[in-house]
């Protein structure tokens, strides 16, 4: 390092962001590539799952502007993602709920239909079985309508990380 280098001040600007413990490194991977350095990551909460990222940029950094904005694409790439990852979980949840709540009505019918006056043994018995079924089904169902979700949404996740690795690649070339 020369002596004139030892004595330049640098300004940075700092941004500190939490993430989810399974995406630190292709955070720390995209920030880099638009000026930041990372500092040592810190955990969060206990068991909340996430990492709070310490980042610094140097202020006068060249191209910050279109830095800025390959930046914001990139943040809005990875809540696509996120939301997306999400998605098969809450498709498959509403399925499997909409299921089990059918067999509970089917089975509250049953009930009704044994304990009224005159008990019903014959409806009680045509209720109860598809208010078993609907139980019985849910989480099958569940794990198909998950399975299903996911490879419908698999080549747009694909395309959303090309597109992640796009905009690092031309905000690497800005630096």
């Amino acid at each position: 390092m020369s002596p004139e280098s030892e004595n330049t001040y640098i300004g940075y600007e700092y941004k500190e962001i939490s993430v989810a413990a399974k995406d630190v490194a292709l955070f720390l991977d995209g920030y880099e590539n638009f000026g930041w350095i990372p500092q040592a990551p810190r955990p969060a909460a206990p068991g909340r799952g996430t990492v709070t990222l310490h980042l610094k940029r140097n202020r006068k950094i060249i191209n910050k502007m279109e830095l800025t904005r390959l930046q914001r694409n990139f943040e809005s790439c990875m809540e696509e993602i996120r939301q997306m990852e999400r998605s098969p979980r809450q498709v498959a949840t509403a399925w499997a709920l909409g299921i089990a709540l059918a067999g509970t009505v089917f089975m509250a019918g049953a009930v009704f239909a044994v304990t009224g006056e005159p008990p019903r043994y014959l409806a009680m018995i045509l209720l109860a079985v598809p208010g078993f079924a609907g139980w019985l089904l849910a989480l099958p169902v569940y794990r198909r309508a998950f399975r299903r979700q996911r490879r419908k949404l698999q080549p747009f996740l694909d395309a959303k990380y090309e597109e992640i690795y796009q905009l690092c690649e031309k905000g690497h070339s800005l630096l």
